[in-house]
């Protein structure tokens, strides 16, 4: 076991972590972040995409231990309290969810690309190629891709 810190959402926490939980499941099941999904485990749908120190990573290819004194975003992190954060109010305008389970992967993605991206809107090409890192068996795309692209255009605006 090894004993980590790391902040989760702005709330420090530590714990002690075997060398091989990754960080999804320590997400989901030590610390109560349930937000984070699951689904191939291989790094291949990003439904347990989360923000690293910023950078969106695959939960379940980085180990918990890796997280040692970073700063964890998750998606429970977007809201402020029952208020949807700009990008989650633009997905439910634009229907980019239906089952939701892949939701959160999105969420992160899109977040920290236009966290890096500030004042500018992507190519609608661009938001295609962003989101296509992700899988979806539910929407087809469509309403992701202008969900982000909405959030774009008002984060530009004053």
């Amino acid at each position: 076991m090894h004993q980590i810190r790391l902040t989760v959402n702005g709330r420090p926490h530590e714990l002690a972590v075997e060398a091989r939980r990754t960080l999804a499941d320590m997400l989901r099941h030590d610390l109560g972040y349930t937000g984070t999904h699951l689904g191939c485990e291989h790094g291949i749908c990003g439904a347990c995409t989360v923000l690293l120190d910023g950078a969106p990573v695959r939960a379940c290819l980085v180990f918990g231990v890796q997280a040692d004194g970073a700063e964890v975003r998750t998606v429970e992190g977007l809201a402020d309290g029952e208020q949807l954060s700009d990008l989650q109010q633009a997905f439910s305008d634009h229907h980019a969810l239906q089952c939701g389970f892949c939701t959160p992967g999105f969420l992160m993605l899109a977040e920290a690309y236009l966290a890096e991206n500030t004042g500018t809107t992507p190519a609608e090409d661009e938001a295609r190629e962003l989101v296509a890192a992700n899988l979806c068996r539910c929407t087809g795309y469509q309403g992701i891709v202008e969900a982000v692209l909405a959030t774009a255009r008002a984060r530009q605006k004053p």
